[in-house]
């Protein structure tokens, strides 16, 4: 399998974000840096819009997450309710 990885601005509206890409994926490895965090993940990586919602207590739009997002890398499958990222075998 193949790492994919997301690496965010590290300030206070991606914390719920973080938090909630951890608890859907518990074998991802977060890398905090002063100024982001870096989470790497061995196959794929899931960002659920629910789970984000849950933290934050109210509505998010899961387009909100590129207005603080540095780089990804991997295959991009995105619709109203999940972003996934993997590489096609």
């Amino acid at each position: 399998m193949s790492t994919v990885f997301i690496a965010l601005q590290a300030n206070e509206e991606t914390r719920p974000i973080i938090e909630a890409i951890e608890i859907d994926n518990p074998a991802a490895v977060v890398n905090r840096q002063p100024a982001m965090v870096k989470i790497d993940a061995e196959g794929s990586l899931v960002i659920r819009k629910a789970t984000i919602e849950e933290l934050l207590g109210r509505s998010f739009d899961l387009q909100e997450l590129h207005i603080n997002l540095i780089t990804l890398t991997g295959h991009v499958e995105e619709d109203d309710d999940s972003l996934t990222l993997s590489w096609n075998s």
